[in-house]
């Protein structure tokens, strides 16, 4: 049988992000975006299962065994931390483990704008980091965290599940509760962190009216609070918070979201062709008066128009960042289109140049017009 710490160290070797156990299939890693099976054996019902005890606690085993699932944490030796997702498939038991960098990044090294710096240095607001599963959102929280750690004397309360990046206290102290383990829920935890004197709450993820309500409330009673949604862009973003709210709160949750919202970072990570690994394009909002009253007036689709305009803060939209990066030749051409918000704008910027209209061909794009025109002048004849 397979055994689980090859499999963990081969991950960490290789700079690997996760390991996938399901039956019916040999291990398989996924390595800068792109999955890779092992050549080892297919596993077995039985040893998706053994692998499964060997890593995981009783309290979770009886997790999976009664609502089939389980997601924690749990630290491999002292070489590496591990993010689990244990959870019942056709009957058998498959496995996903993220490996969680061990070393937390510099905010410059991930990418992100200065003027970040200059907001993690505020008493209160609430900033969103958003994007698909897997696009760094908790590395770059983790990263925001760490900064405030080091330079301020914070009383920093984190609530996650599970807990994936460990902190030490460093200027700032710093407690971690975990869903399951410490508390019952997202928003019960949010509200108990209330009376224990915080400067800083982090909310792993707003995923509920609860804790939204929560959040935002702590933002607004005088503390920076920050947390993640599964949306893309920052008008998605504000949309996303509101139409969860029913109609007869939704005028006054935009008003609260005016006034206690701070920045928003929409992310996705993206693999790179200049070297091995990916790298993150990033959408920044800074919210200023301008955009607090396109909030409360129900204008969200006018945000786009006012990153553009805000590029002297470091705003910049997805799109811009995407087509910097390659500009640059640091991502390919089908990554950019696959994750642009309007494809037919970077399209169309594209055409532009010789060079632009040779890699939208390579991708299937639209056909050049000199194209079509011999196409259409063969066709004839």
């Amino acid at each position: 049988m397979v055994q689980i710490d090859k499999l963990l160290q081969f991950v960490i070797a290789k700079n690997g992000s996760d390991l996938h156990l399901h039956v019916g299939r040999p291990p398989v890693v996924r390595m800068y975006g792109h999955l890779r099976a092992l050549e080892t054996e297919v596993l077995t019902p039985e040893d998706t299962a053994g692998l499964m005890r060997s890593i995981t606690s009783d309290r979770h085993q009886r997790e999976v065994d009664e609502v089939g699932s389980a997601d924690f944490g749990f630290s491999f030796q002292d070489k590496a931390r591990f993010r689990v997702a244990v959870f019942k498939a056709r009957g058998n038991v498959s496995l996903s483990l993220r490996l969680i960098p061990s070393r937390l990044m510099s905010l410059s090294e991930i990418g992100l704008p200065a003027t970040v710096e200059s907001l993690l240095s505020r008493t209160r607001g609430l900033f969103l980091v958003t994007g698909p599963t897997g696009s760094g959102k908790t590395t770059t929280l983790a990263s925001m965290v760490n900064y405030i750690n080091e330079n301020f004397d914070r009383h920093i309360i984190t609530v996650e599940e599970p807990i994936e990046y460990y902190h030490e206290h460093k200027q700032s102290i710093i407690n971690q509760r975990e869903v399951g383990t410490d508390v019952s829920s997202f928003s019960d935890a949010v509200r108990r962190a209330l009376r224990a004197d915080p400067d800083v709450i982090l909310v792993g993820e707003m995923r509920d009216i609860d804790t939204m309500e929560a959040a935002i409330r702590a933002a607004e009673t005088g503390h920076l609070v920050f947390s993640t949604l599964h949306t893309t862009g920052a008008a998605g973003t504000v949309n996303r918070i509101v139409d969860a709210f029913p109609v007869g709160q939704k005028e006054m949750v935009r008003v609260q979201l005016a006034s206690s919202l701070m920045a928003v970072i929409s992310q996705t990570l993206v693999p790179r062709v200049d070297m091995p690994g990916r790298i993150a394009a990033y959408e920044f909002m800074m919210i200023t008066p301008a955009a607090q009253n396109l909030i409360r007036k129900n204008e969200p689709y006018r945000l786009e128009s006012f990153i553009q305009t805000g590029r002297k803060w470091g705003m910049q939209l997805l799109d811009d960042s995407l087509w910097d990066l390659y500009s640059r030749k640091m991502i390919a051409v089908s990554e950019m289109l696959e994750r642009a918000q309007r494809r037919e704008e970077i399209e169309q910027k594209l055409m532009a140049t010789a060079d632009g209209r040779a890699a939208l061909k390579s991708v299937g794009g639209p056909v050049d017009v000199s194209d079509l025109n011999t196409f259409q002048k063969t066709a004839s004849r």
